[in-house]
Parts: C-alpha cells; structure tokens; sequence
C-alpha cells in the first residue's frame, strides 16, 4: 500500500477544545469532544463550520455524584435519537454521562463492582445494543500508567442496565471495537504497546486473550477503526503515525509525522519508566498534533478524520481503502440535528 504523504493532507474544522475521539455520520456531521466550559461535543459539517454542543446542567450532575470538575470527554458514542454517550476523563473519576439533544446530561453508568468508575477512555456501541466501556489504569494520578510494567487498565460490559467487568490487567486500555465478523472484540493497550482481542461469548464475556500484534518503536497505540476487509486502522500518539494492521497481524506504517529527537526524548522516557505528562503535551510533528484516533468518513466512507489531543483542527485526507461502517452510521439522529441548526457556529 502507498503511504500517505503529509502533502495530502488537509484541515477541517477550527477552534476545536481537544478533539481526541472524532465520529462520523452519514448526515455528513462530524463529531469532536469538546473541553470549551463544562464540556460536551463540537459538530463539525462539511463546509467546516463549527457548533459546540455543550452540557447545559452538569453543575447539578457533578455536584450529585461528588465529582467537583467539568465534564472531560474523552471517548464519545453516538447513539440512535442523537444521545451522545461521553466517557468523563476526571482527574480521580470517570464515568459514562449522556449529552442530550437538548443539551441536558444524565448519568448512563458511575461505578461498577459498587466502587466509582476510575477516569474512563472510552465507549463504544455493538450492533446488539451493548456497550463496551474502558478504563485505562486504576493509578491517579493516570501518568503513573504510562509504563510497560503497569497493566491495570479493564473493559467493561453494560447491558440490559448491568455492567460488570470483562477483561482485566491491561497495558493501559484505549479505543476497542467489535470486529465486523461480530466474534471478537480488539482492542489497543497503549503503553504495553500492543494489539489485544478478545473472544466474544453469547452473553458477553470475554476469553481466549490474543495478541494480534506487537507493536514496536514508537508506536503507542490509542486510535482503532476497521476497513471492508476486516484489518484494523490504528493511530499512534507521540509519533503521529496511521497504521494498518491485516489480519495475520502483519503491521504497515501508512501515515507518520514524527521528530525524530522528540521521539527518542519519549522512548527514553518509556523505557526507563519515567513517561509523565510531558511527553504527551508537546506536539512534535510538521503538522500532526498528537493524532489519537481515526474515523473513516465522507459518501462512501473512502476518506478519513484523525482526532488529536494538541490540535484545534481534524486532518482530513483520502483513505486507499474503504471503512466498514460503524454501527451508527445509520443512526437517526434527527433530534440532534435539529438542535444543532438553533446553535450559532463560532
């Protein structure tokens, strides 16, 4: 496959507040977290223009849960009616918190086992209704996962209102998806630096743990999205890197915009176990912010969005293949729109 030169490249979107999980719909709307306030999510439409969809009573939310902060989006799902399920990246908590058309947020899932949830990456929705939720360590602060000796990050399944834990002692737990075949469940361990998938049982659970891929020098794995072939499209952040993992599990760097020297100052880090936030929060790229997923989008689902953590913008760029289109796509979301066309863009 012929990589991807930065040259083709081109940015949609503007004044975007951390845009780490980017979404498509097939209504031609993209969606961002947002961090502008109490949080919620920016709406970008194919002419670019920008609308922030923010949580309008959160203050009430936060202060019934005990949590103290703004909402911190993270991960985000967009679910059937125009709901917007957010995974809350807290300082010390997380959760799982719908984002109304209207604005308005309610709590989907605060804690499981009966402890509170810890700081929670993301979430994710099957085509039977489950949600698929992960944590990526139990340590606060989260920097003290960022090394290959810690592996306490956990998935959780909700479903039919229960939630329970499926799968434990991961190497810092991010973005996962059901593959198309519906029979696993894959998902990237950041910092352990791998891609992991899970056998799928009829009522949820998970067993037979594969790695599908070992990931090597610079590649920290966060991004997950799947192609009409069935192999898995990954985003590294720090080496801003797209890759491309078939199903043999042979890997192929399609998209990089790295510094040198930047990145050994990180591998370094990582090696010595002393990766903090610093290491994150500067962007080294020419013009890449730290990419953190991809999502395959446009008509016909043959071009793509990557979201980062540094950026104000989404890149923009034509895929060599076509997505396998997520179980949203085709959602109605009508009442979402309609609240969106009442928002003023910025």
């Amino acid at each position: 496959m012929h990589p991807i030169s930065l040259e083709q490249l081109s940015f949609i979107g503007k004044g975007l507040s951390r845009p780490e999980c980017a979404f498509a719909h097939q209504s031609g709307i993209g969606l961002a977290p947002d961090w502008t306030d109490d949080g919620g999510v920016s709406a970008i439409f194919p002419d670019g223009t920008v609308k922030r969809h923010l949580a309008t009573n959160w203050g009430q939310i936060s202060d019934q849960l005990g949590l103290g902060e703004p909402m911190r989006p993270n991960g985000i799902c967009l679910m059937a009616g125009g709901d917007i399920y957010c995974a809350h990246l807290g300082a010390e908590r997380g959760g799982i918190f719908a984002l109304h058309p209207d604005g308005t947020v309610s709590v989907v899932l605060s804690e499981v086992d009966g402890k509170p949830l810890p700081p929670s990456n993301f979430v994710t929705i099957d085509d039977m209704g489950r949600l698929w939720i992960t944590v990526s360590t139990r340590k606060v602060p989260r920097a003290e996962a960022y090394r290959s000796d810690v592996a306490d990050g956990f998935i959780v399944l909700l479903q039919d209102g229960e939630a329970r834990i499926v799968a434990d002692n991961l190497g810092y737990t991010n973005e996962c998806l059901v593959h198309p075949d519906g029979d696993r469940l894959y998902v990237n361990e950041t910092f352990a630096r791998r891609l992991t998938s899970f056998q799928i049982a009829e009522d949820g659970s998970l067993s037979d743990r594969l790695t599908v891929a070992e990931l090597g020098h610079g590649v920290y794995p966060d991004g997950l999205a799947f192609d009409e072939h069935g192999d898995a499209w990954l985003t590294s952040i720090v080496s801003n890197r797209v890759l491309r993992v078939s199903g043999d599990g042979a890997v192929e760097i399609v998209l990089e915009d790295v510094d040198p020297a930047h990145l050994e100052w990180v591998e370094k880090a990582w090696r010595d176990h002393a990766m903090g936030r610093p290491h994150l929060d500067t962007a080294a790229g020419k013009r890449l912010r730290n990419v953190s997923n991809l999502a395959f989008c446009g008509p016909n689902l043959d071009e793509a969005v990557l979201g980062c953590l540094l950026g104000d913008q989404l890149a923009r760029f034509a895929m060599p293949v076509k997505g396998h289109p997520p179980v949203q796509w085709t959602f109605d979301i009508e009442p979402l729109l309609k609240s969106l066309s009442s928002i003023r863009p910025i």
